[in-house]
């Protein structure tokens, strides 16, 4: 016990000198001395806290990462239970949605779709080209989101 109790005195004793700019002002140092003794690691104590901190970053990472990856699959169920695949052929004959901006806006009267039109081709990417019933192709491409079949 009485060579733990020196070992302890020696240290402090070595942060006062360290502290101290004359022998004669070492009572004043000798509290703030005492607390850094008390508060300071061991620097291998030190690391393993490290090391322990950052094992529970990457769990928590990992963690997160797993959660993210079934709230995907979730998502992913969810959709692909409601979703109804849109297949078209050439020759089908579709109705196109209105874009609301137009000349002629009559609000909530205005007609939703026109057409009919005629798929002249379908691309994989669910890309069409259309035209006309009298075969005027239109100038740009749609989606076919934006269509839907048109039954007679």
């Amino acid at each position: 016990m009485n060579g733990t109790v020196e070992a302890a005195n020696k240290n402090i004793k070595k942060i006062v000198g360290k502290m101290t700019e004359t022998y004669k002002d070492w009572h004043e140092k000798l509290p703030f001395s005492i607390y850094t003794y008390r508060t300071s690691l061991d620097e291998e104590e030190w690391i393993q806290s490290r090391y322990d901190q950052l094992n529970l970053i990457e769990e928590k990472r990992l963690k997160a990462i797993r959660h993210g990856q079934m709230y995907q699959k979730r998502m992913m169920r969810a959709y692909n239970r409601k979703v109804r695949p849109r297949k078209f052929h050439e020759g089908d004959l579709v109705l196109k949605k209105i874009i609301l901006i137009q000349k002629d806006f009559r609000g909530k009267w205005m007609p939703n779709w026109e057409g009919p039109y005629v798929v002249k081709k379908a691309f994989l990417g669910g890309t069409l080209i259309l035209t006309e019933m009298d075969g005027k192709t239109l100038p740009n491409l749609v989606n076919s989101d934006s269509v839907k079949k048109y039954f007679t």
